[in-house]
C-alpha cells in the first residue's frame, strides 16, 4: 500500500554546492533545530519535488526506476527518506519533537547567548572591541540633524559589507548618550508575517549582558498581548537584533537597557495595529528616555535571491529605486512608501520595511535623514543595498 510523503519543510536553506568535486543541493536549517547539513546528489536533486506533502512512496519509487534505469532503488530510496527524516528536514514527528526541544531549552536559557561571536565578529573581548573600533578610526564629523533626533537605521548584513554604514549610523546615535532605553526594530527573518517577537532574557555578547527594558515590555504587552510572542525562538538566531546590540554595548556598555522587537513583514492585519499603537503610545508616554535603532537593509537582487539576471555592487537601477523610496521617507510620506514597497509584491525586495513603517506609525511627524548608502556583492551575482540614516522629527 502507498503512503504519502512527508512534506519537505518550507524553511529550509538551500544552495549549489560550491565544490565542484562535490557537486549537488545543499540544505540547512537555519532555524537550528538540526545542526545537520546535507548534501543531496545531482541524480536525486529532482526527487524532493516528491516531498510536497500529497505524493506517494510508490510515485517516488518509479519515478527512481525510470531516472536511474534500474529496478533496486530501495535501498537508496529507504536511505534518502531516513536521512532527511533524521535530520528533521521534513514535516514529521521527529521534526515536531526537535523543534520543541529547541524551543523548551531556549525558554529555559537564563539570557540569550551570542549566536555569531567567533564568526561575524570576534569571541574574545579585548578582540571583540578593536574590531569594532577599527571602524570608528579616522570617521568625519558627521552635519548636525534638522531637528530632535529620534534614533537611526543601520545595515545588518555583515559587519564586512556595511562598515561605513554601521559606523555613521552609530556615530550619529553617540550623542544621544547611555542614559536611555534603546528599543530595537529589528528585521525578522525567521517569525511569523504577523508578530512581533520579543524576549525577557538579556542578550548575551562577549562584552557581557544587557539589561533587559521588561517593564517597558510589560507597557507594550497590556496594550497589544495578541500582537507579541513572547519568548520568540527567533531571537536565538536572529543576527539583525544582536549586530545592534553588539554596537549599543560597545558605545554605552554591556548593561546597556535594551528593548529588541523582531518585526514581521506584515503591516495590514489588527494584531499588528495593535502594537502600533501601543509603540506609539510608550513613545509619548517616555519622550526623550526612549531612542530607536532599525536594523533594515533594502534591496536583495540576484540568482541568490530568485532572480534570473546577475547584479553588480553599484548597479544603478538599484540605487534609483532605493533613492525613490528614501526621498519618500525623508518627506515623512510613510503612506506612499509602503504603497511602493507592497507594489506587485517588491521585486526589490527590501528587508527592512515593517521596520521602519512600524517606526513611523509610532513616532508620528518623523522624517529620515540620510547619512551613507551602499551596495555590496554577497556572491559575484546577487547584492545587498543598504543606507545609514537617522531619524529627526
Amino acid at each position: 500500500m502507498s503512503v504519502v510523503l512527508s512534506r519537505l519543510r518550507h524553511n529550509l536553506d538551500a544552495m549549489p554546492s560550491p565544490d565542484p568535486e562535490q557537486p549537488g543541493l545543499v540544505l540547512r536549517d537555519t532555524f537550528g533545530y538540526s545542526h545537520q547539513v546535507l548534501l543531496i546528489p545531482p541524480h536525486l536533486v529532482r526527487a524532493l519535488q516528491f516531498f510536497n506533502g500529497y505524493a506517494t512512496d510508490s510515485e517516488l519509487r518509479e519515478w527512481m526506476v525510470r531516472v536511474m534505469n534500474r529496478f533496486d532503488v530501495g535501498e537508496e530510496m529507504e536511505q534518502l527518506l531516513r536521512v532527511l527524516s533524521e535530520s528533521g528536514f521534513l514535516e514529521d514527528e521527529n521534526y515536531e519533537r526537535m523543534r520543541e526541544q529547541a524551543y523548551s531549552e531556549f525558554a529555559s536559557l537564563p539570557s540569550r547567548p551570542a549566536a555569531f561571536a567567533g564568526g561575524a565578529y570576534p569571541e574574545c573581548p579585548e578582540d571583540c572591541r578593536r574590531f569594532l573600533d577599527q571602524f570608528l578610526e579616522e570617521a568625519e564629523e558627521l552635519p548636525e540633524a534638522e531637528g530632535t533626533m529620534m534614533g537611526i537605521a543601520a545595515p545588518h548584513v555583515s559587519y564586512e559589507g556595511g562598515w561605513e554604514c554601521y559606523r555613521d549610523a552609530f556615530l550619529a546615535l553617540r550623542r544621544m548618550g547611555p542614559d536611555r532605553t534603546y528599543v530595537i526594530l529589528a528585521t525578522s527573518h525567521y517569525g511569523p508575517p504577523d508578530k512581533f517577537g520579543v524576549t525577557r532574557k538579556a542578550y548575551q555578547t562577549p562584552l557581557g549582558e544587557t539589561t533587559p527594558a521588561n517593564e517597558l515590555l510589560d507597557e507594550i504587552r497590556a496594550i497589544a498581548s495578541d500582537s507579541l510572542i513572547e519568548e520568540d525562538y527567533c531571537h536565538s538566531m536572529e543576527h539583525s537584533a544582536e549586530f545592534h546590540v553588539l554596537w549599543l554595548q560597545h558605545l554605552f556598555g554591556a548593561n546597556v537597557k535594551v528593548l529588541p522587537i523582531l518585526v514581521g513583514p506584515s503591516m495590514a492585519d489588527e494584531p499588528v495595529n495593535a502594537m502600533h499603537d501601543a509603540l506609539r503610545e510608550i513613545a509619548a508616554r517616555h519622550g526623550d528616555k526612549l531612542a530607536w535603532v532599525l536594523s533594515i537593509d533594502m534591496a536583495h537582487m540576484g540568482p541568490r535571491y530568485g532572480d534570473e539576471r546577475e547584479f553588480r555592487e553599484g548597479d544603478a537601477s538599484i540605487a534609483g529605486h532605493d533613492e525613490e523610496r528614501v526621498a519618500m521617507l525623508q518627506a515623512g510620506d510613510i503612506k506612499g512608501f509602503w504603497r511602493e514597497v507592497r507594489k506587485n509584491d517588491d521585486p526589490w525586495k527590501w528587508c527592512g520595511s515593517a521596520p521602519l513603517y512600524a517606526l513611523y506609525q509610532a513616532l508620528p511627524g518623523v522624517k529620515a535623514e540620510p547619512l551613507r548608502y551602499g551596495h555590496w556583492n554577497i556572491d559575484d551575482s546577487s547584492v545587498v543595498s543598504f543606507a545609514a540614516m537617522r531619524f529627526v522629527r
